[in-house]
């Protein structure tokens, strides 16, 4: 079966091996060796063969037999495969015996920072910093938001409820007496209002009530209500009514007359 086209017979890519550290500090064989010996309790499969990486940092300045001390690892069961800080004329050894060199980078030294002799610079000129005037008091100003709109075009009969969620409400013909309407703005009647209106359902306190002709049952806006068991207010005739909240109260008052 030939091999097809697209697989190459070598590929090398990245892979990450997990390796032990034997750090040494001692370079004696015989020292090496009992320590091997009391390490692993003469177990031969302590290490299992696994792969090992000799640091000999803490000893540099020492001589190592590199012909007696590799073998003496494998025997324990340690695979070497590199020695980390060697000295450069043991890496002829170590490299016959097929281990690697592990090269670690040393940081380098900052240069040296010399001293700059300062030079004299000419006073700067003095800058006039001219007063600062005092901030204007600026009036708060009412920002009332808007809200979309529902239109409802056909009378609201005795026993019906609309609910503008979200939604100022506007009905362009009468609420009879029974009829609900409630709104999560403002309700809008522009025909006779008679039954009740709850404006501002879910606490909007800006939300309002308008009507060409104010008759209703009841009235609420952000939950407090009032009814008109004694009949409605005196008002300018022919003219429309809104109702708002004045504090926890509720007030009703001529669209005309209202400041």
């Amino acid at each position: 079966m030939q091999n097809s086209l697209t697989r190459k017979p070598i590929e090398i890519k990245i892979s990450t091996v997990v390796a032990v550290a034997i750090l040494l500090h001692d370079s004696a064989f015989p020292v090496l060796e009992a320590a091997l010996k009391e390490m692993t309790a003469g177990s031969p499969d302590f290490f299992d063969d696994e792969f090992a990486v000799i640091d000999v940092e803490a000893i540099t300045e020492q001589a190592l037999d590199w012909d007696a001390l590799i073998p003496l690892f494998k025997s324990h069961g340690l695979n070497p495969v590199a020695v980390r800080h060697a000295r450069e004329e043991d890496h002829v050894t170590i490299r016959s015996h097929g281990l690697s060199i592990d090269v670690v980078s040393k940081p380098r030294a900052e240069p040296e920072l010399k001293a700059e002799v300062p030079v004299e610079q000419p006073a700067p000129a003095p800058v006039e910093i001219a007063p600062v005037e005092a901030p204007v008091a600026v009036e708060p100003q009412v920002i009332i938001r808007n809200m979309p709109a529902m239109v409802i075009d056909t009378p609201v009969r005795a026993g019906q409820r609309i609910y503008a969620r979200g939604a100022d409400l506007i009905i362009t013909a009468s609420v009879n007496n029974g009829a609900e309407v409630i709104a999560d703005g403002s309700i809008h009647v522009y025909a006779p209002l008679r039954g009740r209106a709850l404006a501002g359902a879910t606490g909007n306190t800006e939300a309002r009530i308008f009507a060409l002709t104010m008759e209703p049952e009841l009235v609420s806006i952000a939950g407090i209500y009032r009814t008109f068991e004694n009949g409605f207010p005196p008002l300018l005739p022919h003219h429309p009514v809104q109702v708002k909240l004045h504090g926890d109260s509720i007030e009703v008052s001529s669209v005309k007359s209202a400041g």
